[in-house]
């Protein structure tokens, strides 16, 4: 049996795919497992043992259709579920399993704030999508392979130990889920154990400033130096890694690292906070309650429809540090 499976981004979302890859490949005999993604998020699938090829486009499905026409699939699992998903669905003529993604739901409880949205991960909710396969959850995490080239020796490289460290996710798709530089800088203003910052180039400004707020901390700057799959070894590595709602916790859940996240305009009852089966007590999520514009979006903007950035800027940073100081002592 020959299955595709679709989403095309971001990070996160793809990483939370992973389960249902391997659920398919282990519980379905002979299943030859196939991916279709966007060409900025295929380092993420590259690696992982439990698929037979992983297709990638820039923008346009018709750069890789006569190709998968030509798979002759037996299945299609559309975990995206949008205009571009349904125009391969119908291109491709094979019977199709979607994900619900409860958009007006979403809608309700973003603009009206009533939640009705199904109290599940939205892991649980990919596997109600396969579940007419006969494929169960097997409440694993999520899955992430890094390839050898991506290894980073974080003690050679930056002189400190596995474990020893802990990491901090500078950025973020939004500016809305983004944790600020100040906000950043109280927090860690008493951590003693080396703190690495992670991004990518456009995150490098925020992470010179942190470190002139900091300036007596071990700090180190890796902002745009490393790909997304070597930042994620160094998130394998880490104690702790401390984020807003972003990729990297996602990352860090798929190595069942200690997890301290910091919400802002979106909310963990959108079903996408870091899937620990196993292991919840590895994550704790912070957020201001009770404030009447939250959520404002499902995703973020890049900047706060209010002006106030409440949702950040009044955080507990006192909570937080004590929560970090908590899990590095672990």
């Amino acid at each position: 049996m020959k299955i595709l499976i679709v989403r095309f981004s971001s990070i996160g979302d793809i990483v939370l795919t992973t389960p249902i890859i391997r659920a398919l490949k282990k519980q379905i005999a002979g299943a030859e497992i196939h991916y279709l993604t966007k060409k900025n998020f295929l380092p993420l699938l590259e690696a992982n043992p439990h698929l037979s090829r992983v297709y990638a486009i820039e923008k346009n499905i018709n750069e890789v259709l006569t190709e998968l026409k030509n798979e002759q699939y037996d299945y299609l699992i559309d975990l995206h579920h949008n205009l571009r998903t349904l125009q391969l669905k119908f291109k491709l003529s094979v019977k199709c399993f979607s994900f619900p993604k409860l958009n007006f739901k979403k809608w309700i409880l973003v603009n009206l704030k009533i939640n009705k949205l199904p109290k599940k991960h939205i892991v649980d909710r990919y596997f109600e999508t396969v579940k007419a396969l006969g494929v169960k959850n097997d409440n694993l995490p999520s899955e992430l392979f890094y390839k050898q080239e991506d290894e980073i020796n974080v003690k050679a490289i930056f002189g400190i130990e596995k474990n020893k460290f802990i990491a901090v996710a500078l950025g973020a798709q939004f500016q809305t889920k983004q944790i600020p530089t100040v906000t950043l800088s109280k927090i860690l203003s008493k951590i003693d154990v080396p703190i690495v910052l992670l991004g990518g180039k456009e995150d490098l400004v925020k992470g010179k400033e942190l470190i002139t707020l900091l300036p007596e901390k071990n700090i180190h700057l890796t902002c745009g130096e490393y790909t997304l799959m070597q930042s994620a070894c160094i998130v394998s590595k880490a104690k702790v890694l401390l984020t807003g709602d972003t990729g990297m916790m996602h990352i860090a859940a798929c190595f069942n690292r200690q997890i301290v996240s910091v919400w802002g305009n979106t909310i963990p009852d959108l079903g996408m906070y870091p899937y620990l089966p196993e292991s919840s007590e590895k994550l704790s999520i912070h957020e201001v309650n009770n404030l009447s514009c939250r959520p404002c979006s499902k995703i973020g903007y890049q900047n706060c429809p209010k002006g106030h950035f409440n949702c950040m800027n009044l955080q507990d940073t006192k909570a937080i540090y004590q929560d970090l100081i908590d899990r590095i002592n672990l």
